[in-house]
């Protein structure tokens, strides 16, 4: 669909670069949140009042917008759902009116952005029992299932923002979720590469890296039955960790119960190593999974990545787009298992 007379919505609004294809996110509403454009540490951050804190159970309001909410035996609730009061993208779009702006291309920011948050203000996921971090996986699992269907929506983000300098506005523990009408430019690399190595080798790229760290067991940090740990042999910060099914899996959505809990073992053991063996260090974990746009992805392996933020973007960064890491991912894996 093509319309150039339609005015631009300044709310969101995705733009896709000419040059390299991909498509840039611009939400002006986002520049409402309390924290933008502020410098504040992520020690200040995390010292937030309580009686302050939006997310706390005695401050948190508009409960009628929830759309999930897990409830404890005393009947209060332990986690919840709800809708990002500053969306990325907003679900009052009813069509993505992509739209030409002279040799640009322009699409309405479609989609749907929520929140999980936990009870507990002072107890992240580093802090909680193997299974109340398996109740928020279920509870990824379910909005995913919930949303992967919406009309326009090809792809969602499910990821963590600990710490201020992470991108992380509020300090009570939480998550986002994100429905969004594109494959983002970091995954639809990962796809593409994964389907190029598969048609020339006839193998999961992922599976062959995870026998060669098996193997090797240098960069390795972590495992149980159904999960593996490690320090990429490509790490692209310093410390960075991923987590993969050991099967090979291509579709997160699809996780069952007892995977749950040994991922949630698995990325107990990777937080809590950040946050005893790094002094906690602010952090970013997000999944890949394949896009739930209606086509085959066999050829992929779901994981979550783990990036601490350790490496900041200069000049060489920012010029040539390598990024510069200063630890071997060989010493990031022997640091963390300490």
């Amino acid at each position: 669909m093509t319309n150039k007379n339609k005015k631009d919505n300044i709310f969101s609004q995705l733009r896709k670069d000419l040059v390299s294809g991909t498509w840039v996110l611009f939400s002006t509403k986002r520049s409402k949140r309390p924290d933008f454009l502020a410098k504040e540490s992520k020690e200040k951050s995390n010292k937030e009042d309580i009686k302050k804190c939006p997310f706390c159970k005695e401050n948190i309001q508009d409960q009628e917008k929830d759309v999930l909410i897990y409830t404890k035996n005393d009947g209060d609730w332990s986690l919840k759902v709800f809708p990002n009061k500053f969306p990325a993208l907003s679900s009052e779009y009813k069509d993505t009116n992509i739209r030409e702006h002279g040799p640009f291309e322009v699409m309405d920011g479609v989609g749907y952005h929520e929140v999980l948050i936990t009870e507990d203000h002072h107890k992240d996921m580093a802090d909680l029992e193997i299974l109340q971090i398996a109740e928020i996986l279920d509870a990824y699992q379910e909005r995913y299932i919930a949303l992967m269907n919406k009309k326009h929506i090809r792809y969602i983000s499910v990821f963590k923002n600990y710490g201020h300098s992470a991108g992380a506005s509020i300090a009570h523990p939480h998550s986002q979720i994100i429905a969004m009408p594109i494959i983002d430019a970091d995954v639809f690399r990962s796809l593409a590469g994964s389907e190029k190595y598969f048609s020339s080798h006839g193998e999961c790229v992922h599976c062959v890296m995870i026998d060669r760290e098996q193997e090797s067991r240098k960069r390795l940090l972590f495992e149980n039955d159904e999960f593996i740990v490690i320090c990429p042999f490509v790490s692209r910060v310093s410390f960075e960790m991923r987590i993969y099914p050991k099967k090979h899996l291509s579709y997160f959505e699809r996780i069952t119960d007892q995977q749950k809990i040994e991922l949630a073992e698995a990325m107990k053991f990777c937080l809590s190593k950040l946050k005893k063996n790094l002094k906690d260090p602010s952090y970013n974990m997000f999944l890949h999974t394949s896009p739930c746009n209606g086509q085959t992805y066999e050829h992929y392996h779901w994981h979550f990545e783990i990036f601490p933020k350790t490496n900041t973007w200069a000049g060489l960064e920012l010029s040539t787009g390598i990024e510069v890491c200063s630890i071997l991912p060989e010493c990031s894996a022997e640091i963390l298992r300490k």
